[in-house]
């Protein structure tokens, strides 16, 4: 199942949300404020990141640079402690399965959450879709592949 870790006021989390809701992809929220996240949640979002914590933390967030706080000198344990204490800082959203992580909303990284079957179906971007075999518009195929009505 998909996770988005969400705040309330976040444009990015609430186009997460709706792309999700608008594919049928089912999706568990979790609101960042209202819900304290624990060592095992952030070290799971950690397990999937490229950079580790570069890649979940906004380093322009108002806490870290109103107090000039330097992540980069702290270890592994102040810092887990510190996003649980300050999750504003964390880049936003969040969304992670099994296999993947997104950080951020992304128009065309958000698609690998699609099903394989569904993306397989959706040869578009100016290729050739396989039932009509003309090119498509990734709308209507998505359409089609989701059997949508309109």
């Amino acid at each position: 199942m998909v996770t988005i870790f969400t705040t309330p006021s976040c444009a990015s989390c609430r186009k997460a949300k709706k792309w999700f809701e608008e594919y049928k992809i089912k999706y568990e929220e979790v609101n960042i404020f209202n819900t304290k996240l624990t060592k095992a949640d952030i070290i799971h979002i950690l397990d999937k990141t490229e950079n580790g914590f570069d890649d979940i933390i906004s380093t322009r967030s108002k806490i870290i640079s109103q107090n000039n706080i330097d992540i980069n000198n702290m270890k592994m344990n102040e810092l887990l402690d510190f996003i649980i204490q300050n999750p504003s800082i964390l880049r936003r959203p969040i969304i992670i399965d099994d296999k993947r992580l997104q950080i951020g909303y992304n128009d065309e990284e958000i698609r690998t959450f699609l099903p394989r079957h569904i993306r397989e179906q959706l040869m578009c971007d100016g290729e050739i879709c396989r039932k009509q075999n003309r090119t498509c518009d990734y709308i209507e195929a998505l359409k089609e592949a989701l059997k949508i009505t309109v």
